[in-house]
């Protein structure tokens, strides 16, 4: 998470986490050999665990990391006054601004319990449907006989099946998972596709939220006097299922591995966080990857100051392509004008 840059060191320097990057990316699709006996040992140790196998597993795993990676940048933000954004030079006023009121994990409970609740009522009483899983396994982890339902059942995630509820099975308490686990290819290339496609819903989805009929269901997440890592779960129960359900269409459209989706939790809650930081940070991941590409904690910053910019969570080409839109048309409305007089 490091420390604001300084000259020629701090962009010398983020060529380490950078060339890391590209050095994985790249022997992951080009050699998966190298990865596959440690993706092989890894996943058959999943499949024996009865955490892994729950249906609840990724909601609990989601809450898990969240609260490591919030309370992590929380920390860096209250003990660095130097790093929040809203004390660097183009925002400084006579002295530092003081803290913003910060909520402490215990008062957080009922924030815990809302985003959870709607969450462990979809895990316990639907059918969990992955890619390379076949029907049956779907099927017989719902507690459904298959000579009578696999006509009826599909595999589909477009599909969703309830459980068949009885006394010896009240609710869905397992998932079926695929047999096999992917190569580091799949995995690389279905996180980042995965990571492009919620970008682009969420450009949407997010562009709608600041419309006027929906700013009532935004508005609690701008309610802050400074973004800070705290304002990534500030959010109306609405928004939040959509993010979740926009997550999860991203990675089942393209058949992610359930292994994607692990590590997708992990990568993605980051992002969240991160944008959300308010502070300059020397490795952010927007400095990593390459000039142009990545919106980062700066520009989602601005979006909170203003609410009419950069609506896209993680990258800029739709914030970009959206810019450029806006002032082709305002050049073509005021062209029209100048004809007209």
């Amino acid at each position: 998470m490091g420390v604001p840059s300084h000259g020629s060191s701090g962009l010398s320097s983020i060529w380490i986490p950078r060339s890391f990057l590209l050095l994985l990316l790249g022997s992951s699709l080009l050699t998966p050999s190298v990865y596959q006996p440690l993706l092989d040992s890894l996943y058959a140790s999943l499949r024996q665990s009865s955490l892994f196998t729950a249906s609840t597993f990724e909601t609990w795993w989601t809450v898990i990391i969240y609260a490591i990676i919030e309370v992590t940048y929380t920390y860096r933000f209250a003990r660095n006054p130097q790093l929040r954004l809203a004390n660097h030079p183009n925002h400084r006023t006579a002295s530092p601004k003081p803290l913003p009121k910060m909520r402490r994990p215990k008062h957080r409970m009922v924030e815990g319990l809302t985003y959870i609740s709607p969450l462990l009522l979809l895990d316990l009483t639907l059918i969990k449907k992955y890619a390379g899983v076949p029907v049956q396994d779907m099927v017989s982890s719902g507690n459904y006989h298959l000579s009578s339902v696999t006509k009826t059942i599909h595999g589909t995630f477009l599909a969703p099946t309830l459980h068949n509820f009885t006394l010896s099975s009240p609710l869905q308490t397992r998932r079926a998972l695929p047999i096999t686990p992917p190569t580091s290819r799949e995995l690389a290339l279905q996180l980042v596709t995965s990571l492009f496609i919620y970008d682009t819903l969420f450009f949407a989805f997010h562009l709608s939220l600041h419309h006027p009929k929906f700013a009532s269901i935004h508005s609690q997440h701008h309610n802050h006097r400074e973004i800070n890592p705290q304002i990534t779960n500030q959010l109306d129960i609405f928004e939040r299922l959509g993010l979740v359900l926009l997550a999860n269409f991203s990675l089942n459209i393209i058949g992610s591995h359930v292994l994607t989706r692990t590590l997708f939790v992990l990568i993605f809650v980051w992002l969240l966080v991160d944008i959300h930081s308010g502070m300059d940070l020397k490795w952010g991941y927007d400095k990593i990857l390459p000039p142009g590409w990545a919106s980062g904690s700066k520009r989602h910053s601005m979006h909170h100051r203003v609410g009419n910019r950069y609506y896209a969570p993680f990258f800029n080409w739709w914030d970009d392509t959206y810019e450029w839109a806006c002032r082709r048309r305002f050049e073509k409305d005021l062209s029209n004008i100048s004809e007209s007089t």
